[in-house]
């Protein structure tokens, strides 16, 4: 058991001299550990290079089955020693960066404060992480979850609106129809109007799209509203981005009727027999939270 989790914690951290810190041990002694389990089990876990280690197909295979019976065995010790209503442990959570920024790490924070026995992590990526491979415990996505071999529950949804500036607005007129956009100054964010599309519904309800010319185009959504606030043309982005501003009266809404269906925003985590206490009391507390927070007014 010991040596499966000294496995487990090089192949996440991808070094041994890291994982040897987490689990407070020196590098040596994690290598002989490594080395000792292969021999153990007749065959290569990790490739060696001096600039990288890496999984074997076979390691792969072992790390996948030594994380499943470490979490079996946590479990039922928690059970016996009757922490398994008492979340304690580590949780890693993961969420898209913007998202993570404004709704991710705050949740994460309060439930601290609310769990005084768990610690976390919060890992935000613009990137779909594999939950099993990467060795995290929840995520919070936006995105309808077709994977069945996750759990996921809504929460909320978000949309992709068109946004300006009362200034611009003023100074160039509102666009009444997708067309318009035509004679306007647009934001493109890359991630949500790929190939300088802009994907909409059409009158007749049906999806449509519009091939656009943008004046700016950026990587990051929160760099497309800061141009949009400084007068500089109509941005894309997602709903929740923009509330802040909306609110604020500093970006206007355009071309609403025209926005495509909403997105579901979730709360995904790896099926199991059990979940453990620690994953089960943030979901049970993250749930009800986000949807306060991403309640539409």
């Amino acid at each position: 058991m010991r040596a499966m989790e000294v496995f487990v914690a090089v192949a996440e951290a991808s070094s041994f001299a890291a994982a040897g810190a987490r689990l407070r041990m020196s590098p040596p002694a994690v290598t002989r550990t490594v080395a000792a389990l292969e021999d153990r089990l007749g065959t290569q876990l990790l490739n060696r290079t001096t600039r990288r280690l890496s999984l074997t197909e076979a390691g792969a295979r072992y790390l996948d089955n030594a994380r499943r019976l470490l979490g079996e065995i946590a479990l039922a010790e928690q059970e016996v020693i009757g922490e398994a209503v008492a979340p304690v442990g580590h949780v890693t959570v993961t969420c898209p960066v913007p998202f993570g920024r404004m709704h991710g790490l705050p949740l994460v924070m309060d439930f601290l404060r609310d769990e005084p026995r768990v610690t976390a992590s919060v890992l935000l990526l613009n990137r779909v992480a594999n939950l099993v491979e990467e060795g995290i415990d929840v995520a919070l996505r936006i995105a309808a979850m077709p994977d069945s071999s996750l759990v996921a529950r809504r929460v909320g949804e978000v949309r992709r609106i068109l946004v300006a500036s009362p200034g611009y607005l003023e100074r160039r007129g509102t666009p009444l129809r997708p067309e318009d956009l035509k004679e306007h100054d647009v934001i493109a964010h890359t991630e949500l109007m790929p190939g300088r599309e802009w994907r909409h519904v059409a009158d007749d309800g049906r999806p449509a799209a519009i091939l656009l010319a943008p004046r700016l185009t950026v990587n990051d959504a929160p760099a497309a509203l800061s141009a949009a606030e400084h007068d500089e043309g109509i941005a894309i982005a997602w709903s929740y981005m923009v509330a802040p501003a909306q609110a604020e009266g500093r970006l206007v809404p355009v071309l609403e009727r025209f926005a495509p269906a909403p997105v579901p925003v979730q709360i995904v985590y790896p099926h199991a027999r059990r979940v453990a206490p620690k994953i089960r009391a943030f979901v049970e507390f993250a749930t009800p939270w986000l949807r306060r927070r991403l309640a539409r007014p």
